[in-house]
């Protein structure tokens, strides 16, 4: 069996280069992509003409643009930049089926058996390189045994070892070496080699099979992917390379700095296993139907529609799905297309579901020159649970609820929603909270099922409309206890007189939660009807956090 060679793709500007292609203009400037961090905001991402003014990954925005004035900045997209690197996932599928992604900026591809394809290792390297070349992007690209040798060469091949302390600082230099201070070489004055130092280059490495201890033993620590306070600590123990490091007592490694820092080494080296685990593919419920002659009449594109259906069903159900929107997109013979979506309120692979909201939006179809195929696919799609068959003393009784079940309002719901948005129809739902604001709550009809437990209707009926508490002025003779329900009183300019009143109903707060509207405390509730046959819903509140007083709440039809 073959060694294993892995492919490691780095791609340094990833975020900077993602917006260059979006905006051509910024090609021409230098773009810097930066990341908040608490109250620091530094760089992360660099166009190559901001590494050419002077500009490195992790230098903060303000010495940037002390440096480089006509610094151009756009905020990081972590989000964005993983989808973007998805997409890039998928471009390597030509090279090898087997790959995964290493987050932020990185692919690592087993291209075990498959570089003989193209030509070779090196060949299949340059291919890469070109492609990215197209696409414009940077990439590094280093080829090993290993996953972490391979990450290792693409991101520090050709980088010497740094110093921990710089020889620029005169105060940590003796008096008799301060002369010699500024005559060192640059990786001895320098600090830990920075990752992007030599992106310019865009050189791969490749380690011939059995290899890679070797050509890792020059490499900084930081090729082994340790955390930067670990690479610290090494080196104020004087450990700068691989090869030195491998030369310590692993115990002692081991116990002082933890199990992790001999894991990457061996994982470097070959000993200890790595896997590539690739991506799993997304599945995708597609249909197509390529037509001999174009068509522009609605009734074929119902016929075509209708042709299609029945295959998109066999997709959905061998998975135990159904839709929930559909694109039914119709390609022209122009090269232009037309996209028509919908959605339904509950998912379904059932044509005869399908069927008539696909029919209602034939209407917007524009054939243009003529339409020569279509295409329709389940974009969002969500399990439909299957039911467990039972015995025969619950036969009947399935067979009764297959012959009630209707699906007509969930057709309907569909059928609006066809036409104004399923965003646009909502439903009630009953609340967990005796508080009259949350009895109910309004829920989208299409995401939502109907509500099967209502409680029972309640001794004391609520109002049929809800406001915000109203500041109730009682005409009170001298004397009255402000408890005692007024048989007249003011409400929103007007005066009224009591004629019956139903109460009182006292409900108390939520005293778990802090909500303004309570803190008057617990309220005494009162069904009104007034002379003038307005039937008002009042309360009177004994005060807690802030006075109490009566208040009108609600109307009565």
């Amino acid at each position: 069996m073959p060694n294993r060679r892995i492919l490691s793709l780095w791609f340094p500007r990833l975020a900077a280069e993602r917006l260059i292609r979006a905006e051509g203009a910024l090609a021409e400037v230098p773009l810097a992509v930066v990341r908040e961090s608490g109250n620091v905001v530094s760089l992360a991402s660099l166009s190559r003409a901001a590494s050419a003014a002077g500009l490195h990954p992790g230098q903060p925005l303000r010495d940037a643009q002390a440096v480089c004035p006509d610094l151009v900045t756009r905020l990081e997209r972590p989000a964005i930049e993983a989808g973007f690197l998805t997409v890039l996932r998928r471009w390597a599928g030509k090279f090898s089926p087997w790959i995964s992604e290493a987050p932020p900026d990185g692919l690592v591809v087993d291209i075990t058996g498959c570089a003989h394809l193209f030509g070779g290792e090196a060949e299949l390297m340059a291919e890469a390189e070109a492609d990215c070349a197209g696409l414009g992007l940077t990439v590094c690209a280093g080829l090993a045994d290993t996953v972490g040798a391979a990450w290792a060469l693409a991101r520090f091949a050709g980088q010497g070892p740094g110093a921990l302390r710089s020889g620029d600082a005169i105060d940590q230099e003796a008096h008799a070496t301060r002369s010699r201070a500024m005559k060192r070489r640059h990786w001895e004055r320098g600090g830990l080699p920075s990752p992007g130092a030599e992106i310019a280059a865009a050189t791969a490495r490749i380690a011939p099979p059995g290899m890679a201890r070797e050509l890792l033993a020059p490499l900084p620590l930081a090729a082994l992917r340790l955390p930067p306070k670990t690479t610290q600590q090494l080196a104020r123990l004087g450990l700068k390379r691989i090869e030195e490091l491998a030369a310590q007592p692993r115990a002692a490694l081991a116990r002082r700095f933890g199990a992790d820092l001999v894991l990457r080494l061996d994982q470097a080296f070959g000993t200890a296993p790595e896997p590539v685990s690739p991506a799993r593919p997304a599945p995708r419920y597609a249909v197509r139907l390529t037509l001999p002659e174009p068509i522009g009449l609605e009734v074929d594109l119902a016929e075509g529609i209708d042709r299609l259906l029945p295959a998109l069903e066999t997709r959905l159900r061998a998975q135990g799905m159904g839709a929930r929107r559909l694109r039914l997109q119709l390609l022209r013979c122009d090269h232009t297309s037309q996209v028509i979506e919908l959605g339904l309120a509950r998912p379904s692979a059932d044509p005869d579901r399908l069927r008539p909201l696909l029919r209602m939006k034939l209407a917007e179809a524009e054939a243009g020159d003529g339409i020569d195929a279509i295409r329709l696919v389940a974009t969002v799609t969500e399990p439909v649970h299957a039911v467990q068959h039972r015995g025969h003393a619950g036969a009947s009784a399935d067979a009764a609820a297959r012959l009630t079940s209707d699906t007509a309002l969930d057709d309907l719901i569909g059928r609006l929603g066809a036409r104004i948005g399923l965003e646009q129809i909502r439903r009630l739902y009953p609340g967990d909270s005796h508080i009259p604001e949350k009895a109910t709550q309004v829920r989208a009809a299409a995401w939502s099922a109907p509500a099967t437990d209502w409680p029972e209707r309640p001794e004391a009926p609520r109002p049929l409309t809800l406001f915000g508490p109203d500041l109730v002025t009682p005409d009170a003779p001298p004397g009255t206890r402000p408890a005692a329900l007024p048989l007249a009183f003011r409400w929103r300019r007007r005066r009224y007189q009591t004629a019956s009143a139903t109460g009182p109903e006292r409900i108390a707060p939520e005293w778990w939660l802090d909500e303004p509207a309570w803190r008057s405390g617990q309220r005494d509730y009162w069904q009104v009807e007034t002379a003038c046959g307005a039937r008002l819903w009042l309360f009177y509140a004994h005060g807690g956090a802030i006075s109490g007083g009566w208040f009108c709440h609600g109307r009565f039809a």
